[in-house]
């Protein structure tokens, strides 16, 4: 049975809108404590000629920034600013009466060295690093709307098109290939028929459904929470004798609708199939869950613990529901060896599940966002090492990416998935709900108000500047990791200011494209030195609008 093992990277745009912590610093600590690392273990696996098929997402605006010579100045200033307070924090640790805590303070020097010279000898550049490792065959690189834009609530099919378009154009820029998968942003999917998201307040008759845009840009495959190929219904040309019964996801005469079998969501006449890739519940549980999963477990580093004001992280877990002041002193040694013991588990787990589904044509899909790896659960890169090793020599689990997977197991049966995402309860409310309504009031009017001012504007070259950056800051604003902030209630001013401060400046550049032109270009030029991504974003315009290209 295939195993598919997706990491999904991703952070809104930062760079230049401060540093900590939602700044720069933010990115830094992704990438010192995760991409890093990450890079570390699967080129070592490559080497060795062990098989980690890991299919990495790596969204084009988290891509863009790493990627930036700002990124590269920050993160040597973050690392040695985190070396700084290592040295601090010896001395301090004995006056304290700490000393017994002074020896991970050289642990936590030596590994941040490490990590440095890991990112000077790949010339301070990650994009390139993992597009070697793709080029090697070693991983696949999938590729995300722009922005992470939460596509079924974009009022305007040209705003999905436009963060696809420039979605796969950044992917084959920065990764030289043409992307075969797609992370829908937050796994949120709307099938084709009547979109009303905001009873009386917003509506049209029948909108396209997500998989038809994947299709017009090439892309073959997307990830979807187990629920909504549960409550989806089938197509009826590709049927295959499945009939739901009473709506509880069942087919009669056949095995019950499985997340361990890849599903056809494209309509039967589309000319380029799509394909989803179903979350498995009971493997992903074992990682995702702090409770139950793995991270929670007594020997592994204490995310939530840090001494202040260095910074370091010296405790571990120790036990459920210990009180932050009880945390014990961390043991790297034995937190490594619990990482490779849980990998064992993990690995008979994923046997049990193929010895269960003896169907040919199986496999085992396990989403993460990549973060949770190294960031919130220091230990996750060693467990998926060890994770890969011990699966070189399994018999019945063969890891591969999303595309061989599907090549080698065309889906013959398909299915009209629900509606949903893998928010907190499975559909859009974490992203829309009374708390956030406003924001999706002021986009819808921004959407409107851009692409009416974009056909007249790319046909005029002196326009030309000054809509692309209203594309860039239109593109800013549709991130849904604004609404998601809000909703959870962390940082609400942040997520807050950052929404309203990427439309204020989309308005006032769509509002010099209807009249003065040489005061939008003061303001195009001012904006992209703070907001410097996505080069050829006129070129996706054109093509959000069935326009041909504007440059070749």
């Amino acid at each position: 049975m295939d195993f598919v093992l997706v990491l999904h990277s991703h952070l809104p745009y930062v760079l230049n809108h401060g540093r900590w912590p939602h700044g720069s610093d933010w990115l830094c600590e992704a990438a010192l404590d995760t991409y890093l690392p990450l890079y570390d273990h699967l080129a070592s696996l490559a080497d060795e000629g062990v098989p980690a098929p890991v299919t990495l997402g790596i969204t084009p605006v988290l891509a863009n920034q790493l990627c930036n010579v700002d990124f590269e100045i920050e993160l040597e200033r973050f690392i040695e600013h985190r070396l700084e307070l290592c040295r601090e924090a010896a001395p301090s640790l004995v006056t304290t009466g700490d000393g017994d805590l002074v020896s991970l303070v050289t642990f936590w020097e030596a590994h941040l060295r490490r990590l440095r010279d890991l990112f000077r000898s790949l010339d301070r550049d990650l994009v390139s690093a993992f597009r070697g490792l793709e080029q090697r065959g070693a991983i696949e690189i999938i590729t995300s709307a722009a922005t992470h834009g939460f596509l079924p609530l974009l009022a305007r099919d040209e705003s999905i098109r436009l963060q696809l378009s420039t979605g796969r154009s950044e992917h084959r820029r920065l990764f030289h290939s043409n992307p075969r998968g797609c992370w829908l942003p937050e796994c949120a999917y709307r099938p084709r028929g009547r979109w009303d998201p905001m009873p009386g307040e917003r509506r049209a008759s029948i909108r396209r459904g997500t998989e038809e845009h994947l299709s017009d840009f090439g892309l073959r495959f997307f990830i979807t929470d187990a629920h909504l190929a549960h409550a989806g219904t089938p197509l009826e040309a590709y049927a295959d004798g499945m009939n739901l019964a009473r709506g509880r996801g069942e087919e009669s005469g056949r095995a019950a609708r499985t997340p361990y079998r890849a599903y056809r969501v494209s309509a039967p006449s589309a000319r380029r199939p799509v394909a989803a890739l179903v979350r498995d519940p009971e493997s992903s549980k074992q990682v995702w869950s702090r409770q139950q999963g793995y991270p929670g477990d007594e020997w592994y580093l204490e995310f939530h613990k840090i001494r202040w004001p260095h910074g370091l992280r010296l405790w571990r877990v120790t036990g459920p529901g210990v009180d932050l002041g009880l945390k014990r002193p961390y043991e790297p040694q034995r937190a490594r060896e619990k990482a490779r013991d849980h990998a064992e588990h993990f690995a008979h787990v994923l046997s049990q599940i193929a010895r269960s589904q003896s169907s040919n044509g199986g496999v085992i899909v396990a989403p993460f966002d990549t973060e949770l790896l190294g960031h919130w659960w220091f230990e996750g890169v060693d467990f998926l090492s060890s994770l890969y090793r011990r699966l070189d020599h399994d018999p019945l689990v063969r890891p591969v990416t999303g595309s061989r997977h599907l090549a080698d197991h065309l889906p013959r049966r398909a299915v009209r998935l629900a509606e949903g995402s893998w928010g907190a309860r499975g559909d859009f409310s974490m992203w829309l709900n009374p708390d956030t309504a406003w924001t999706w009031r002021r986009m819808w009017a921004l959407e409107d108000a851009f692409w009416v001012v974009a056909e007249d504007a790319l046909s005029n070259d002196a326009a030309h500047p000054v809509l692309a950056q209203a594309a860039r800051e239109l593109l800013l604003a549709q991130a849904s990791d604004w609404q998601f902030i809000v909703s959870t209630g962390v940082v609400r001013d942040y997520g807050e200011r950052r929404f309203v401060l990427h439309c204020d400046s989309a308005e006032r550049l769509v509002a010099a494209l209807r009249g003065d032109l040489e005061a939008g270009h003061r303001l195009a030029e001012e904006l992209s030195r703070q907001d410097d991504l996505f080069p050829n974003v006129l070129d996706s315009v054109a093509v959000a609008l069935g326009r041909r290209r504007v440059r070749a």
